[in-house]
């Protein structure tokens, strides 16, 4: 893992910043903690705009906006995917081979467009490999 690039999935920006999750608050902090030092983590326009709506409107204790604003400035500071017409066709192209949500796709996509060799998410099979993309589950 050291050196490889690591696409962040929502859910983990989420659980950091939900106070509410417990133990997965507690590893989605660390886990963005070492990202945050080593430089290698990686974000899609997809995962930011989903984490806003999320942690503003969906979570316990939600955050006030302009904190929200605030986190996903400092984010932008990581490498961030955006998703233009190319990426959406390419996940609709996913969907067809994996079967999986074409939101998910997009995410898988996202990961593949930037390199990175691991994608962290709950949402997905752990150790599953899609081409050259490891998933993780860091749950």
């Amino acid at each position: 893992m050291k050196g490889d690039k690591i696409f962040v999935d929502t859910n983990i920006l989420i659980y950091a910043y939900d106070i509410s999750a417990g133990v997965k608050h507690v590893t989605a902090v660390r886990i963005l903690s070492e990202l945050w030092e080593s430089g290698r983590g990686v974000l899609s326009t997809q995962v930011l705009q989903e984490f806003f709506v999320s942690v503003t409107r969906k979570i316990p204790n939600p955050i006030n906006e302009q904190h929200a604003i605030n986190i996903v400035r400092d984010f932008l500071r990581w490498e961030i995917v955006v998703n233009d017409g190319d990426s959406i066709l390419e996940a609709a192209s996913l969907v067809s081979r994996y079967r999986f949500s074409f939101w998910d796709c997009l995410i898988i996509q996202a990961a593949l467009k930037s390199g990175c060799n691991i994608l962290l998410s709950e949402d997905l099979s752990d150790s599953q490999v899609i081409e050259s993309l490891q998933i993780r589950n860091p749950f």
